[in-house]
């Protein structure tokens, strides 16, 4: 009787591909068929796309053979998200709507009983590929938020099915979702660098991490101010580009609850993840059915933080090791392979010993060497090879009780001058030094560009080398070092690496000192 054709998208990781709903009505024995590889909450649309149109006021094709087709039919289909897109087409099939009022256009949402359109997650995906396509779009108003993102992007939202029947038909016009431009600077909301009371090399190294972008661990005792330093480092970060943006917003929508998790007015804010030492391997890196991106991903542009980084599973530890490196996590299933961005900076903080006081007096320390060394054994060599930074946190009761004077009555109180608001200006002229430079941040310099961007002279390159040939570190753990003097030279505002700049780098491997010294004991 009838063919309709129908344009919507699957979801698979952060892709959308183009999914080809058709829609054909025939004579024969009343029938309702969706073919395609759909799961089981894709053939149950059936009985929801049948009752919506019913309830909406709509006509539902009676006495006819109904067979719809989900085109490719090699790629697995799952979700309720082709619901609205099968209810389209049977009323295009059906003689109700003309093919001309859908041409062009995408049809993302769930179908509710009575009529009504429901969220679905990937919208943002999903619109990102149909802007490339120059199409319209059609989403549940439950999307709204995620589709504010977008700019050029013609969509329109609405959250009942007849609504929409009555727009297609021209009879009267949804209005166009409009673009919401963030009204935040971008700048997280985790405390001011100020509040953190001594413990300036620490506090200098935090900085050297935002404006190269380096990994960092500390370690120091229980108390000493490891986590309140870590999530500072948030607001040394500039704000997210609006593409950066745009990567970290769809690794969100994929999630279940995406429309509460996506603010238009703090999208370009940067996350900071601190998963719990007990979380798996597949919640650190994703996994599941169907694939959902982990912890790593979801700290895209932003920072994962570890704490108590030793109590960790070594195996879901060494599962970084490969993202920290390449930037993103390939997962493999036997029905699906997705590829997730995980450009993250990484904060562990640790204790130095079971017991958490060792200070390199084991007089002071309940733990043997032996227990001390299988405590830090969690974290693997190659893992420590891939931290540009080791910093002690140590205990410094001095700076802790000319706080408390401070604060005695009749006492003015002081604060440290510079705030987080001044270290993040140093940051963003440290990067764009970088970028003009360079085109990259620092940390992402690599083979000629790492060489001609950090040369030294000959002495200064024996002293290097003497110096990490001591601390027995790999080619990797020694380019490290290179990148984290250019950037200690970018912050001096100099356009060469000197000695003191070296000297300062290879000072931030407290952890190898440590374990050097347990080894000899």
């Amino acid at each position: 009787m009838a063919l309709a054709r129908i344009h919507t998208r699957a979801l698979v990781g952060v892709q959308a591909p183009a999914i080809m709903v058709e829609v054909d009505l025939a004579r024969g024995m009343p029938a309702f068929a969706i073919v395609g590889m759909p799961e089981a909450s894709v053939r149950e649309a059936r009985d929801r796309v049948r009752t919506a149109l019913l309830n909406a006021g709509l006509e539902f094709p009676q006495g006819t053979k109904i067979t719809v087709n989900l085109a490719p039919a090699d790629l697995p289909k799952q979700g309720a998200r082709y619901d609205l897109a099968i209810a389209v087409g049977i009323l295009v099939a059906s003689g109700q709507l003309s093919p001309n009022c859908v041409e062009n256009t995408e049809f993302y949402a769930e179908l509710g009983l009575n009529g009504e359109l429901r969220p679905v997650r990937g919208i943002l995906p999903g619109l990102l590929a149909c802007r490339e396509q120059q199409r319209d779009a059609v989403i549940a108003s439950g999307n709204l938020a995620e589709a504010q993102l977008l700019q050029q992007q013609h969509c329109v939202a609405t959250d009942n099915l007849a609504t929409l029947f009555e727009h297609l038909h021209g009879h009267q016009a949804l209005p166009r979702v409009a673009h919401q431009a963030p009204v935040s600077g971008g700048v997280a909301d985790c405390g001011d660098i100020a509040d953190v009371v001594g413990q300036a090399q620490a506090k200098r190294a935090l900085l050297l991490a935002a404006a190269g972008n380096h990994h960092l661990l500390l370690m120091g005792p229980p108390g000493t101010g490891k986590t309140m330093l870590a999530q500072r480092l948030l607001g040394l970060l500039p704000a997210l580009t609006e593409q950066q943006a745009l990567e970290v917003a769809s690794l969100y929508s994929i999630r279940p609850g995406a429309e509460a998790q996506l603010k238009p007015q703090h999208w370009l804010t940067r996350k900071l993840r601190a998963p719990h030492h007990s979380c798996s391997a597949a919640a650190l890196v994703g996994g599941g059915t169907p694939l959902q991106p982990g912890e790593i991903s979801l700290a895209h542009h932003g920072v994962l933080l570890l704490d108590e980084t030793p109590e960790f599973s070594r195996h879901v530890l060494d599962a970084l090791r490969e993202p920290l490196q390449s930037g993103y996590v390939s997962i493999s299933r036997a029905a699906q392979q997705s590829r997730f961005p995980a450009q993250f900076q990484l904060i562990c903080a640790l204790n130095p010993s079971p017991c958490g006081q060792f200070d390199g007096d084991l007089n002071s320390c309940r733990s043997s060497p032996d227990q001390i060394l299988r405590y830090l054994g969690k974290l693997s060599g190659p893992l420590l090879d891939r931290i540009d930074m080791q910093v002690m946190v140590p205990r410094q009761q001095q700076a802790l009780q000319q706080q408390l004077q401070l604060h005695q009555p009749g006492t003015e109180t002081e604060r440290q001058s510079e705030t987080s608001a001044d270290w993040r200006q140093r940051v963003i002229d440290a990067r764009q030094r970088q970028l003009a430079r360079q085109g990259c941040l620092n940390s992402a310099l690599v083979g000629q560009a790492l060489i001609g961007h950090c040369q030294l002279p000959r002495q200064d390159h024996d002293f290097l080398f003497k110096a990490l040939d001591k601390l027995q570190l790999s080619h990797r753990g020694v380019h490290r070092t290179m990148r984290l003097a250019r950037t200690i030279a970018d912050l001096a505002q100099s356009t060469i690496v000197q000695r003191q700049h070296i000297a300062e780098a290879i000072s931030y491997r407290a952890l190898d000192r440590l374990l050097q010294q347990l080894q000899r004991l």
